[in-house]
């Protein structure tokens, strides 16, 4: 996280148990050292999330990830305490969650969070507008602010001119526009994702992926989005956290993930990912050697290798890779074709 913004969201020594005696577990050296199974023959507990730690900036896109069983949903739903937490410390804009009671949580709820679950939860009985109105409804906003509201975000999720339709009149991609916008109506300064598109056909999900990322330049929330897809991860995320059997194996952005695995878990698991699309020119570049030519076209060190393969291939002379006018590597055909062997391989 850049280091002049104060994080939305900050997480310290996270654990859920659940099981009898819970909070004993992460008290217990012994016991907060032991695997899921033999914790659980030893304690009848189960640690979902084990001792996890992240900050969240101020309109990033955070993708957690993992799968099924890894603690993921378990560790969102920990967030906005849908799920209390064991033990730990966690934060929102400063403020103690863990020390807020009932009615604040409730306010929270109401104002700071929306949460857009897979399966869309949306009122049958209600139409578009009444759906996406009904957390206004809620809060006390009249009809006439709550309906101008209402139709105001179904314009930016694109679904003006349904708004009079009832839920089952729409496709299930076009129901979760509907509970895109109805989160959106609220205002919230975080929107959780719970794995929102798995059960949309490939298309449709692809085409409510491209939704987020548009609706993240359009308002600029933060979003905490929970996903088991590694291609939706790398495509939504900003940084990216891995989770296996509840604990944090490693966070970072794609590029870092794909380049520097912390080990053979998420390397197996990024081994089948098209590195060109996500590895920049700092992964690759090398230092200038005597014989190098230093008058080659120059690029940033963010470019994507698939992005420079055409102007390093073209040019006989290796790229410079600068920043600030300081020469920091250079990048030649032997780099770019060797991420490009290694795709063909990997396909």
């Amino acid at each position: 996280m850049p280091g002049d913004l104060s994080p939305v969201i900050s997480v310290r020594d996270l654990w859920k148990v659940f099981g009898p005696k819970a909070e004993a577990v992460p008290k217990s050296e012994e016991l907060s050292a032991l695997g899921r199974r033999e914790l659980m023959d030893r304690t009848g507990c189960t640690a979902a999330v084990r001792d996890v730690s992240f900050d969240i900036a101020p309109g990033e896109v955070f993708v957690v990830m993992g799968l099924s069983g890894s603690g993921k949903s378990t560790l969102v739903r920990c967030l906005n305490r849908l799920i209390e937490p064991t033990s730990g410390t966690l934060t929102f804009e400063g403020e103690d969650l863990l020390a807020a009671d009932a009615a604040r949580l409730r306010e929270l709820r109401r104002l700071k969070f929306s949460m857009v679950f897979q399966h869309f939860g949306l009122l049958p009985h209600r139409r578009v507008v009444e759906n996406v109105a009904y957390g206004l409804e809620i809060r006390g906003m009249g009809k006439t602010e709550r309906t101008k509201k209402a139709m105001e975000v179904i314009e930016l999720v694109g679904l003006l001119g349904y708004e009079k339709s009832y839920p089952d009149q729409l496709s299930g991609g076009m129901q979760q526009r509907v509970g895109l916008a109805r989160a959106l109506a609220g205002d919230p300064d975080v929107l959780f994702f719970d794995e929102p598109f798995s059960a949309l056909d490939p298309l449709i999900r692809r085409d409510m992926q491209n939704e987020v990322i548009r609706l993240h330049h359009e308002v600029g929330k933060t979003m905490v989005f929970i996903t088991h897809d590694l291609s939706e991860a790398l495509k939504l995320g900003d940084r990216i956290l891995i989770m296996r059997d509840g604990k944090m194996i490693q966070t970072g952005t794609g590029d870092e993930l794909v380049g520097a695995p912390a080990d053979d878990y998420v390397r197996d698991f990024v081994s089948d990912v098209n590195r060109s699309h996500v590895l920049t020119l700092r992964w690759i570049m090398r230092p200038p050697r005597p014989d190098d030519p230093l008058d080659g076209p120059v690029l940033s060190r963010d470019v994507l290798v698939h992005e420079a393969t055409r102007v390093v291939l073209d040019s006989d002379k290796p790229i410079r890779v600068m920043e600030n006018g300081e020469l920091l590597g250079v990048v030649g055909n032997e780099e770019i074709l060797g991420v490009i062997a290694a795709v063909t391989e990997g396909s």
